[in-house]
């Protein structure tokens, strides 16, 4: 096998834990596990991003949970197009998972994620997702 046969194989690997992690994001949605859908949102976003990022740039992705960093060095080298929709989504996203992951206090962050706004992400995160892996076909 080549290395790049090696690269490519990671972007699809990358790209079925995406969808396996969010797919648990959705179960944790109905579970009412609201903290827990958000934080596997972000990891399958992270992971659809780093599929996009080995396939554009043909190297492994950075170890980083910066979601705003992965999308810029791809925009950056391959023009990939992502929307205003997406940028400010994506923005969103990595400032919100932050305190999913360390709350200050945990009742707090529940209060601020009620089922609709958790939803609302999980969805809008899926959209991305699924628009990458059309992009990782190409």
């Amino acid at each position: 096998m080549t290395n790049d046969n090696k690269k490519l194989k990671s972007a699809e690997e990358w790209m079925l834990q995406a969808e396996y992690d969010i797919d648990t994001a959705d179960v944790m949605l109905n579970a009412g596990r609201y903290i827990y859908a958000i934080f596997m949102t972000h990891l399958s976003l992270e992971k659809a991003l780093k599929s996009i990022y080995t396939h554009v740039l043909q190297d492994e992705p950075p170890r980083t949970h910066n979601l705003i960093l992965l999308q810029e060095r791809i925009e950056n080298k391959s023009k990939l197009g992502f929307s205003e929709t997406q940028n400010e989504f994506i923005e969103f996203l990595n400032e919100k998972s932050v305190p999913s992951r360390y709350p200050d206090t945990l009742n707090e962050v529940l209060e601020e994620f009620k089922k609709s706004e958790t939803t609302q992400l999980v969805n809008k995160a899926k959209g991305i997702i699924k628009w990458l892996k059309k992009k990782l076909k190409k």
